[in-house]
């Protein structure tokens, strides 16, 4: 079989960097601007790089895990690949976006495919608002911080704040917090994936919060508004049997 048009990216891991040197050799390598498809090597950290690396290009990306974890990730394979991308099952995901108004007065915006969280950035707790499509759903949450999740990444940090895992597909976001005080029962709420969720920080100065999308941090911030960005589709491919939604669910089982 001809193998399609693939642009290999690979994480700084001497052994992503070897694989992509092997399948370089066996496939070649074609310009990002020309490529059918992406094949990205390392763990679920790169994946996510990659992903955003590649906003508004809606080329596909087929990973293989050359990392840790690798939820994001198919086996590893030097043979065969041609025929693992024809084969391979697809699932568009869209990211949240963030904006963020910090102290100083700076807007930040970033997108992230996992989750938005917000954290406590000194010694005390921090003390949130949230509004849910501009109403006040709690006035006051005293915690160590809070996320918005996605369904790809409910199984990520929301899972480990215990927040509920959600299928791939569902039109809800997870709303969590983390190591809530007061309401010291809260955990959340699931919400529909067109809402907007705001989160404002209560007595900011003496307890401060960072906000961080993904990978993105934004410090001393002062509002965070979060929503999904559903004009931006990321493409992931996977083996047949081992598609996300199928990952989501095994691990609710281990």
């Amino acid at each position: 079989m001809t193998a399609p048009r693939i642009t290999f990216r690979a994480s700084d891991a001497p052994l992503a960097e070897e694989a992509r040197r092997a399948l370089v050799a066996r496939y070649g390598d074609a310009p990002l601007e020309r490529a059918e498809v992406v094949v990205a090597l390392g763990g679920d950290g790169f994946m996510l790089q990659t992903l955003h690396a590649l906003e508004g290009r809606e080329v596909p990306v087929y990973g293989m895990n050359r990392g840790t974890v690798g939820f994001l990730m198919n086996t590893y394979a030097e043979e065969g690949l041609p025929e693992r991308l024809a084969a391979a099952e697809e699932t568009v995901i869209n990211p949240l976006r963030m904006r963020a108004t910090t102290a100083d007065g700076r807007i930040e915006e970033a997108l992230a495919i996992n989750e938005v969280s917000l954290l406590r950035a000194g010694p005390q707790a921090a003390r949130l608002r949230i509004l849910v499509d501009g109403r006040e759903r709690l006035a006051e949450l005293i915690c160590d911080g809070a996320l918005v999740s996605t369904p790809a990444g409910s199984t990520a940090y929301n899972y480990s704040a215990h927040g509920p895992v959600l299928p791939i597909g569902s039109e809800v976001l997870a709303l969590t917090a983390i190591a809530p005080f007061r309401p010291r029962r809260w955990r959340g709420a699931l919400l529909p994936k067109a809402a907007e969720v705001v989160f404002e920080v209560l007595d900011a100065g003496k307890r401060p919060v960072m906000a961080t999308a993904d990978a993105s941090p934004a410090r001393d911030v002062l509002r965070v508004e979060i929503r999904s960005e559903t004009a931006l589709r990321h493409r992931l491919l996977f083996d047949p049997g081992h598609g996300l939604e199928e990952r989501v669910l095994r691990e609710q089982f281990v």
